[in-house]
């Protein structure tokens, strides 16, 4: 089981981090299709926006807001700027330059990602470049609390019932590929407070076809991924098409990775794949069960039993 884990996450990882930095971020030469109204959440207010549009975050990465609609997805989420917000496996850190500076003042922005002591070199060089990230602009990331998310050993983070709001951006797939998806939900659900909300986005199946165990092509079934949550324990509470690509065909060679921004293919079908854009997504969130009383009230310190890494 071990070895699997490893040769698929080995697989699975330059993915994740090209699909976060600015290195690989092409201009689809279309335009992306309007997002679809969110369901009704809680608005964030005006400092979202101004870290959005952080002079800081590179144009490539500007450029993927078209795709991603962050704005949007995160007021979807019921964000605010005085909540402690986990985010699940940041990787490159396209999130964390929006997320972080917003919750800087009156928040706190905790990065759970992988382990850096992992017995794989291109696992340690990611957590590494992260850290380097936050060191180069202590006055963005200077506050970022970074913790350890590795099953089956490492998935405390934080106390118990301590933080306001967990994200996971496109992240099930590789959990699904190593067949952590349980405990890593699991994870989660046990760091929220009661009443604490589960935002997640996912590449979308096809739900006329079965869901592959492995999520091999990266895609997942949205009714799979609400399985999950609600073996956990979560509720869920509403589904957004913010993030829908009716382009998508899901039927490539590469799996997702052949859209933009990765293009797997390389120069064949580059214009084609351009022109699809970003893949299908799905945009759920869920909320633990229990009074909302006290969620925005700041995160208890990490327990004894598995203590932080240090922030860079």
């Amino acid at each position: 089981m071990a070895k699997r884990w490893v040769g698929m996450l080995l697989l699975a990882l330059p993915a994740m981090l090209a699909g976060c930095g600015a290195s690989r971020n092409p201009t689809a030469p279309v335009a992306p299709p309007a997002p679809a109204a969110p369901a009704a959440a809680p608005q964030a207010d005006a400092g979202l926006a101004v870290a959005i549009a952080g002079d800081w975050r590179s144009p490539g990465d500007r450029a993927r807001d078209a795709w991603r609609h962050p704005r949007e997805t995160l007021e979807f989420f019921g964000i605010r700027p005085d909540m402690t917000v986990v985010e699940i496996w940041p990787a490159g850190g396209w999130y964390t330059e929006i997320l972080a500076p917003y919750l800087r003042d009156r928040g706190r922005y905790i990065a759970a990602h992988w382990d850096p002591e992992s017995k794989q070199e291109f696992t340690r060089k990611g957590v590494q470049a992260f850290k380097d990230k936050l060191a180069a602009r202590p006055d963005l990331y200077g506050k970022v609390q970074l913790v350890v998310l590795a099953p089956p050993d490492k998935t405390a983070m934080v106390a118990p019932e301590s933080v306001d709001m967990v994200l996971t951006f496109r992240n099930i797939h590789n959990w699904l590929m190593g067949d952590q998806a349980p405990a890593m939900f699991a994870a989660m659900y046990r760091v929220l407070k009661p009443g604490g909300v589960l935002g997640v986005v996912e590449h979308r199946a096809r739900a006329d076809r079965p869901q592959d165990p492995q999520a091999r092509t990266g895609y997942v079934r949205e009714d799979q991924a609400v399985a999950l949550a609600e073996q956990a324990g979560f509720l869920l509470e509403a589904a957004s098409e913010i993030n829908a690509n009716p382009r998508d065909t899901r039927d490539y060679p590469g799996g997702v990775w052949t859209l933009p921004p990765t293009l797997r293919e390389g120069a064949k079908d580059r214009d084609r794949y351009l022109a699809i854009g970003e893949s299908d997504r799905f945009t759920l969130r869920f909320r633990k069960p229990g009074s909302v009383a006290g969620v925005g009230e700041g995160a208890a310190p990490v327990s004894d039993e598995e203590p932080a890494a240090p922030a860079p």
